[in-house]
């Protein structure tokens, strides 16, 4: 196999697969990097078993084949090569020869034929949709995965389709984020799909225009297909809570707020707070809403910020951490909070189609 590639788009691409390749693998080829070299281009694919992700870059092949190279050291040799261009000449022994400028270097390879082969699946459905909309959606809504092993369909990211409306959802069982979007086209139906929090987070890094990309889901795996990319990944195997029960079905009250102002706020106020002092107060008077934290062990704060509201005085009380998550990752000027009682589910919905529910906490 002999061909030669752009330095710069090979470096691009080998950042792009390299993520998923693990540092204490007990197969030596999963630390490697598939490489297969066709008419006027070469594939880059890398796998943990898990996920698969495989990108193409134009080269001007001289002699088509494939092999497997270290990832890592590779990527790191054609980051300090200093030329244009790089030119593999690979032997049957997959000895792999680097020339770029004055750099000579051979990387021991191994046989392609050692690397897992896709598995292949069938899709029951499809979605068309632009690759900044569901990089968005991820955004949105990851952080609040669970990190508990123990509920493992807690651990993903919810994809649901249902009347040509694509929803994702996740959730820790002490907060619930989802993000609905019309896509282009949907195929195949309604249904579920459990996603890994890693597969979801690497389609978003991955993720950097606004073309079509299509995602294929089938029983077990599903596949991303972007413009720079293949991401295909195995599914969370088993019944995601009925998300759509947490959602009160109206509320009492609503009130808007500033997104930036109100992060800004939570997060000044929260530096009074330890370990044993972690909820923060929000009171709601005379169009005013008053931020509360105090600790036995640092002192007590507020401060306060111009809101629309009247009626009687209102006083809840979260997490900051979990108040805070989803005005980091809001868009949209301003969100909207929607209470029944201090110790029911309170709503917090930002741009079109963002719902975020939290539980208040009970004040010691």
């Amino acid at each position: 196999m002999k061909f030669t590639v752009n330095r710069e788009k090979l470096q691009k691409a080998l950042q792009r697969v390299g993520s998923i390749i693990g540092s204490r693998s007990m197969l030596p080829v999963l630390g490697n990097v598939l490489i297969q070299a066709e008419e006027g281009f070469i594939r880059l694919t890398t796998t943990d078993l898990e996920i698969r992700i495989s990108t193409r870059v134009d080269a001007v092949v001289e002699e088509a084949g494939s092999t497997t190279a270290p990832a890592r050291k590779l990527t790191s040799l054609v980051g300090c090569f200093v030329g244009s261009d790089v030119v593999f000449d690979v032997d049957e022994k997959d000895h792999i020869k680097l020339r770029c400028a004055t750099s000579h270097f051979t990387l021991l390879g191994l046989p392609a034929a050692d690397f897992p082969p896709e598995a292949e699946f069938e899709a029951r459905r499809g979605i068309r949709m632009k690759e900044s909309d569901f990089k968005r959606m991820v955004g949105a809504i990851s952080y609040a995965v669970s990190a508990d092993d123990s509920r493992k369909v807690l651990t993903g990211v919810l994809l649901n389709v249902r009347d040509s409306q694509v929803t994702l959802v996740a959730t820790d069982g002490k907060r619930l984020a989802m993000q609905e979007k019309s896509p282009e086209e949907v195929t195949g139906g309604d249904g579920d799909a459990i996603i890994p929090l890693k597969a979801a987070s690497e389609v978003r890094r991955l993720l950097d225009g606004d073309e079509l990309m299509t995602i294929k889901l089938g029983e077990k795996q599903c596949s991303f297909e972007a413009s720079n990319f293949v991401l295909t990944t195995k599914l969370i195997e088993g019944n995601y809570p009925n998300y759509r029960q947490v959602v009160p079905a109206s509320f009492a009250r609503a009130v808007e707020i500033p997104s930036s102002v109100f992060l800004g706020k939570i997060e000044t106020v929260s530096l009074v707070l330890s370990d044993s002092s972690s909820y923060i107060i929000l009171r709601f008077e005379d169009n005013e809403l008053t931020l509360q934290a105090s600790s036995t062990e640092v002192g007590e704060g507020s401060d306060k910020v111009e809101v629309v509201f009247e009626g009687e005085p209102f006083e809840v009380s979260f997490n900051p951490a979990f108040l805070a998550d989803p005005l980091r990752t809001c868009d949209a000027e301003k969100v909207r909070m929607k209470f029944n009682d201090s110790m029911s589910p309170v709503a917090i919905e930002g741009n079109e189609g963002f719902l975020y529910v939290i539980m208040p906490i009970r004040k010691k």
